[in-house]
């Protein structure tokens, strides 16, 4: 399938994706909460979900090289729309955790599969262009995504979870039906013989940047799991302008990666884009720090927001370019990485700004000059590499 006719469709599956899981998240904590969850429970109930994400990422990213992307991606978007019907009916705390964990285990199998699939159809040269166009869908879906649960659970807090599981058929439908595959035949079947292990996928210097993405998600996740308080506290804001700035913030960050990081990467490389992407993000932490109504607040973020959005495309552009294991297997590592940092981020956010509001922005800075120095490391060690 040519590049042209498979990147909008990859972006409208994606979209469609991340809009089905958008929906249930404002809704989640209340409809826990009548089911009887506590605070923590509620807490391991959106844990266990990134964490199904960790373990299962690498395997169907390493399943996707042996029998193709197609399959796997249908798999996928199948297990999510079944987690999210399976919410719908709950009635009991248990069930409710059984279809996070379905959903987590089956839905890991979309992100990395997708970025293999970018990976199989885009020349090098344009490999930054495609991961870009993946991460603009994921952020347009999450803008909008929770903007649509909200309206729904209105009239009832089990309806986003239907929508959710209907919109998750329709994208199963569309890559029935449109989506072609990417590797053919006898690309599965040389994957199959060179089946490697996962340490393959992460060795030498290339490790770095598989550790550079933990920390930039570490730092992004705790930022999102305090900047609500932080805002309060600060200046003030309630919930509707923390969903607009949220919004602005989301909007920055698919422009860029839709439009910008695709030309810059084509015109100065990965690197380049991934170190500006780690500074402007730290000067956007920092900022922060400065908030004293909604137009700073909105501001500030979007800041962070415009660097966070250089960084992951630049990433898997460049692991799928340099890894001498299969696509399907770098991405699905990268992934695990990923939600290692969004599964530690959050109670490692939370504790820091019980020592003091501004901390968990501070770490973010100190955390973004470790990923630059990561970044450095790695490229030293590729320098001096023969094999890269």
């Amino acid at each position: 399938m040519n590049t042209k006719k498979a990147l909008p469709i990859l972006f409208l599956v994606m979209f469609l994706v991340m809009v089905g899981f958008g929906i249930i998240i404002p809704v989640i904590p209340f409809y826990a909460e009548e089911i009887g969850a506590t605070p923590t429970q509620l807490g391991l109930l959106m844990a266990v979900y990134s964490l199904m994400q960790l373990l299962f990422a690498p395997m169907w990213g390493r399943i996707s090289d042996r029998i193709g992307r197609k399959p796997v991606i249908m798999i996928g978007i199948l297990g999510l729309s079944l987690s999210f019907f399976l919410m719908a009916l709950s009635t009991e705390l248990w069930m409710l955790f059984a279809a996070r964990i379905i959903g987590g285990l089956l839905s890991s199998a979309n992100m990395p599969t997708v970025m293999a699939y970018v990976a199989d159809i885009t020349s090098e040269e344009d490999r930054g262009k495609g991961m870009g166009i993946i991460g603009a869908s994921v952020g347009l879906g999450f803008i909008f995504g929770p903007a649509i649960g909200g309206i729904f659970s209105q009239s009832s807090l089990n309806t986003p979870f239907y929508l959710a599981g209907a919109t998750s058929l329709i994208t199963f439908l569309l890559v029935t039906f449109v989506l072609k595959e990417s590797l053919s035949p006898e690309q599965r079947n040389s994957e199959e013989r060179e089946r490697t292990s996962l340490l393959k996928a992460f060795n030498g210097p290339l490790s770095m940047l598989f550790v550079l993405q933990l920390f930039v998600s570490l730092s992004l996740s705790g930022l999102e799991a305090t900047f609500a308080y932080f805002a309060a506290q600060k200046a003030g804001l309630g919930t509707v302008e923390l969903g607009y700035i949220f919004m602005i913030m989301g909007l920055a960050g698919a422009i860029v990666q839709g439009g910008l990081v695709g030309r810059m990467t084509k015109k100065l490389g990965e690197g380049a884009v991934i170190q500006l992407g780690i500074v402007i993000s730290a000067i956007g932490f920092g900022l922060i720090l400065l908030t004293e109504g909604f137009g700073t607040a909105a501001l500030f973020l979007t800041i962070f927001g415009v660097g966070n959005g250089f960084i992951r495309p630049s990433v898997s552009s460049l692991l799928t370019k340099k890894s001498t294991a299969g696509h399907g297997s770098t991405t699905g590592l990268l992934s695990s990485f990923d939600s290692l940092g969004r599964i530690i981020g959050p109670p490692l956010g939370g504790w820091l700004f019980t020592i003091a509001i501004g901390m968990p922005y501070i770490s973010g800075i100190i955390l973004s000059a470790i990923a630059l120095v990561l970044y450095r490391i790695y490229s030293a060690g590729s320098v001096g590499t023969a094999n890269y």
